[in-house]
């Protein structure tokens, strides 16, 4: 009875999370389909570029969404409603704080960014056009990593479904207007993303005000010194695992625009794959983050290994689900990437990596969830440093050394196999200790 009752719950969280999350990838695979089909590949490549940017300055503050569930979910567990209310509220001041910010240096950021990246001339052009107009979403694109953070924490997937529905299904009418009715080309694309972003935001503060119960806040203590100091050190931590982890994709789009324009849409279109996946398995991984925090503030701890045994099985369960309807489906999914025959033979070449990747990044993936959850970041953050610095990073250049594209999914292959060790060991350790 109770292994049905917590199935049931788990499924709950994690088949709305699964819908959401997929929602993200296919926008991003139209998005790639679509500029793909543009007479020139240069858009797709700028494009592709620029996000090496966005994915920095976005998701190095996606600690807004990771800190904000396993903390929210935590005071669920221990039924402390005014502190749920008010964790939402310093996520928002953060959150538009530092949105703003990017917006007033938007200029700076372009310069910088782009001055770090390579690329040709036409790659590069479109992709400061897109990132001109995808800048100004950065204050709701960081407050909407706090809505989701604060209604998976409530176990309230549902919302995060509508929202990102919302948002994603914009986002694609708005990519067909804009380069196919008003042919903006790289600009259109990131004028649609920012537009779509801005929708979701409009839904999320509606369902956060609906879904609002009447709670007198204390402002003082909601921006008290005794609550903002572990905040900033769990995101401090949070913030260093991503910023490696995003780094290691960063430096592996560059070093795919070194060998290439050609290899580096190759690669995007792989990595968009790989993210679809991730994408899947992240809504395993979402669930587990919910529960393992509200089991934590009940002080559950058989259930906390309940859960991540269940997870563990069902996220490997998702990753080689996805390989084998990959593995039978690239003859009539590439052509709808792209019209551009080189490339498509180039991805029948390359594409088993992410095949392999996935094995172990699913792995990765659920243990990071369960680590969020329970707020020992310090581990996410540690596991991420010697997985980048001795798993990634010796590869990745003995690939430009080399020229080789191979080695540098190996690169990738090994790092994502690094996670899954370091942070199984994690789990280890983390269990003898409680």
């Amino acid at each position: 009875m109770f292994a049905e009752s917590f199935n049931r719950r788990f499924f709950k969280l994690a088949i709305p999370n699964i819908l959401a999350n997929i929602s993200v990838p296919l926008v991003g695979l139209v998005d790639t389909a679509m500029l793909g089909h543009l007479p020139q590949i240069h858009f797709l490549a700028g494009v592709a570029l620029a996000s090496v940017i966005f994915d920095y300055i976005f998701w190095t503050f996606g600690f807004l969404r990771m800190s904000t569930t396993g903390l929210t979910a935590q005071a669920v567990g221990r039924k402390d409603t005014h502190e749920i209310f008010a964790i939402a509220y310093r996520g928002f001041a953060i959150a538009l704080f530092v949105g703003l910010l990017l917006i007033l240096f938007r200029a700076l950021i372009s310069s910088a960014g782009f001055a770090f990246l390579s690329a040709e001339t036409s790659v590069k052009n479109s992709g400061q056009q897109y990132f001109a107009a995808r800048i100004f979403g950065a204050p709701v694109v960081l407050c909407n990593y706090v809505f989701t953070g604060w209604f998976l924490g409530r176990e309230r997937s549902d919302l995060v479904l509508y929202m990102t529905l919302l948002g994603n299904i914009a986002n694609i009418f708005l990519n067909y207007y804009f380069l196919f009715i008003l042919h903006m080309a790289a600009a259109g694309v990131g004028w649609a993303t920012t537009i779509s972003n801005y929708l979701a935001f409009i839904l999320a503060v509606l369902l956060f005000v609906h879904d609002k119960k009447i709670v007198r806040l204390q402002w003082k203590a909601v921006f008290a010194k005794g609550k903002l100091l572990p905040l900033f050190t769990l995101n401090r931590d949070i913030f260093i695992r991503t910023l490696l982890l995003i780094s290691s994709f960063g430096i592996f789009t560059n070093l795919s625009s070194i060998l290439g324009t050609t290899i580096l849409a190759v690669n995007t279109i792989i990595l968009r794959i790989l993210s679809f996946a991730a994408y899947l398995i992240d809504g395993i991984a979402f669930a587990t983050e919910s529960l393992a925090g509200i089991f934590k503030g009940e002080s559950d701890q058989k259930t906390m290994r309940i859960l991540l045994k269940t997870a563990v099985i069902w996220g490997e369960v998702f990753a080689l689900a996805f390989i084998a309807l990959m593995a039978v489906v690239p003859d009539y999914f590439y052509p709808l990437m792209t019209s551009h025959k080189e490339i498509i033979v180039l991805l029948k070449k390359y594409d088993f990596w992410v095949y392999i990747a996935l094995v172990f990044s699913a792995l990765a993936y659920i243990f990071d969830g369960y680590f969020l959850g329970i707020t020992e970041a310090k581990i996410l953050r540690n596991s991420m440093i010697i997985c980048f610095v001795l798993f990634f990073l010796p590869l990745a250049f003995l690939s430009m050394q080399q020229k080789s594209n191979h080695i540098l999914w190996l690169a990738m292959v090994v790092f994502m196999f690094g996670r899954a060790v370091t942070l199984g060991w994690g789990v280890v350790i983390f269990k003898s200790g409680m």
